[in-house]
């Protein structure tokens, strides 16, 4: 059972998110953060009543970047020794690494698959085990009731997040980047546009809004990221090639099919309903009248 949590960051939006499920859990959860605490809040550089925090907790989680959960887990070793370590870094190989040269208890990484701002319930969080313990479970509890729970390996969990934010976030980019040299009317565009186009022009405008520093992150922190972004540099000159032969492009159309695999029909179902929404969304009159 899960008593003391101490949340290292709990300022910041992803430790606030933590801070209040374990909260919300009946934990008792103290926040460790420079921004809340005026002395002692650094993990690196602990005082006293900071030490005793740490020391006393049952688990202690990381909502802090990379570097400094990185040189976080050897002191927690030694200031925390009977805590379970949770970091929420995006990238999962490193941690996972440094934990197993470690001698923490036990350790679990978890990476929130959305936005902090938009809560936690009902949405998906991706887990690795970095080394197992009593408390590992109890952890997962705590995340599984409020949203779905994906246990996956660290390589996994980065090869696959490699796929489904970096590739994607770059084929996003990539469509507001050629969009951009074509220099089409973006009035006239959202008019006449399909909702395959009114779906990707929204996506871009979700990216390219975004904070460019978290957008970074998820390029240049993930070993898969470059592979990723190359493969898709290869698939955009695929179908160049594919759309002078009929044939290839039916063979081009077969592979991207099979890349879903059973999802291709959930898939085929969520891009209608899409779709029936966007129809039902109605343009303000001021815009069509933009265009006449």
């Amino acid at each position: 059972m899960i008593r003391r949590v101490v949340v290292v960051g709990g300022a910041g939006a992803v430790g606030a998110l933590y801070a209040d499920a374990f909260a919300g859990a009946g934990c008792a959860v103290s926040v460790l953060d420079p921004a809340a605490d005026e002395v002692g809040g650094d993990v690196l550089r602990p005082d006293a009543a900071a030490t005793d925090r740490l020391g006393a907790a049952d688990v202690v989680i990381l909502a802090v970047p990379e570097s400094v959960a990185l040189a976080a887990v050897p002191v927690l070793s030694t200031i925390a020794p009977r805590a379970t370590v949770v970091d929420t870094l995006s990238v999962k190989t490193a941690i996972a690494d440094a934990v197993a040269r470690s001698t923490v208890v036990a350790a679990v990484g978890l990476n929130p698959m959305y936005a902090p701002s938009l809560g936690m319930d009902g949405r998906p969080t991706a887990a690795v085990v970095h080394r197992d313990g009593p408390a590992v479970a109890s952890v997962l509890e705590v995340v599984a009731a409020r949203g779905p729970v994906v246990r996956v390996s660290a390589s996994e969990h980065d090869r696959v997040v490699a796929s489904t934010q970096a590739l994607t976030h770059a084929a996003i980019l990539a469509f507001g980047t050629a969009l951009a040299e074509l220099g089409v009317d973006p009035a006239v565009a959202a008019a006449l546009g399909p909702p395959p186009f009114a779906t990707a022009t929204a996506l871009l405008a979700r990216v390219a809004t975004g904070t460019p520093e978290v957008y970074a992150d998820v390029q240049q922190g993930n070993p898969f990221a470059a592979p990723a972004r190359a493969a898709l540099g290869r698939a955009v000159a695929t179908v160049d090639s594919s759309c002078a032969d009929v044939a290839e492009f039916t063979a081009l159309l077969a592979t991207a099919r099979a890349a879903l695999g059973p999802e291709l029909a959930p898939a085929s179902a969520r891009c209608a309903d899409l779709f029936d929404r966007l129809r039902s969304i109605d343009r303000p009159e001021s815009d069509q009248e933009d265009l006449q």
